[in-house]
């Protein structure tokens, strides 16, 4: 068995302000310590299904928040800030099972530290008319290689917006969003159990198949300003529909997602104060 982790940083237990997840944060250092522990923990459930190759795609911000060395079971290790496929990077279709680590809720929800790839630019994301965070739009890549979505982890918003696009996903909840800048989190030891026990359940008896995503998908964007929407229709495929919002459909999950992945770097050139 062969097992992709995407490691995100806002839904892992104990996490609850930027100043956590970004490098040169004052609490930087604690919130990468609870990263790795997690991490750890899903590698350990892993390896208790009976994985023989785990690879960790560092999917946060600049993508090198853990240390090499301290990742468990020998797993291999993805980072670095550019990556044409960012938080999906590494993933091919000999993987068996992709899991989501300390993903977070969509923009438009009211989950800790809530937003869609660029919380400056994106105001929401729509996949076949369903509200996405970034585990739907994500999942357009796991079709393209056929590989199911076995886990998500984070608070009590990510599952429900994850499981219309990820047939047959498992949840795991280490916490519970009070608002935006607030929630109650497991015992770091509790949440690693959680995740550990429902890995080695998800992978040990797999139920999880590959997304099956509608095709042709479409995307719909909403944008923070009309000059960002303007801005995106310079992609080809993109077409605006309202003065904030556009839309792109393909029936190519992959190229769908890179044409949304190339919007979501033009908007960080045009970002209002």
């Amino acid at each position: 068995m062969k097992v992709y982790i995407s490691v995100d940083m806002e839904g892992v237990a104990g996490i609850s302000d930027w100043d956590q997840c970004i490098a040169g944060g004052g609490d930087y250092a604690l919130g990468r310590d609870l990263v790795l522990g997690e991490v750890n923990a899903a590698i350990d459930g892993a390896l208790e299904a009976g994985a023989a190759a785990i690879l960790v795609n560092d999917a946060h911000s600049f993508m090198r928040n853990l240390p090499p060395g301290a990742l468990g079971g020998h797993a291999s290790y993805l980072s670095g800030r550019f990556k044409p496929l960012y938080m999906m990077e590494g993933l091919d279709p000999s993987y068996d099972a992709a899991v989501f680590l300390g993903y977070h809720a969509a923009m438009p929800t009211p989950g800790v530290l809530s937003h869609t790839y660029n919380p400056r630019a994106i105001v929401n994301v729509t996949l076949n008319g369903t509200l996405t965070g970034e585990a739907g739009i994500n999942a357009l890549v796991a079709q393209h290689h056929g590989v199911p979505v076995a886990v998500i982890t984070g608070d009590q918003y990510v599952g429900p917006e994850a499981a219309p696009f990820c047939p047959g996903l498992d949840v795991v909840e280490v916490k519970r969003s009070v608002s935006r800048y607030a929630a109650e989190h497991l015992h770091p030891d509790a949440a690693r159990q959680r995740i550990r026990e429902g890995v080695a359940g998800s992978l040990g008896d797999l139920a999880a198949t590959p997304p099956a995503i509608d095709l042709p998908a479409t995307l719909e964007v909403t944008l923070l300003s009309p000059d960002m929407a303007e801005q995106a229709t310079w992609l080809r495929g993109v077409e605006r529909v309202s003065p904030t919002a556009v839309r792109c459909s393909d029936d190519d999950p992959l190229r769908l997602y890179r044409t949304f992945m190339t919007l979501v770097f033009l908007t960080r050139s045009l970002v209002e104060t």
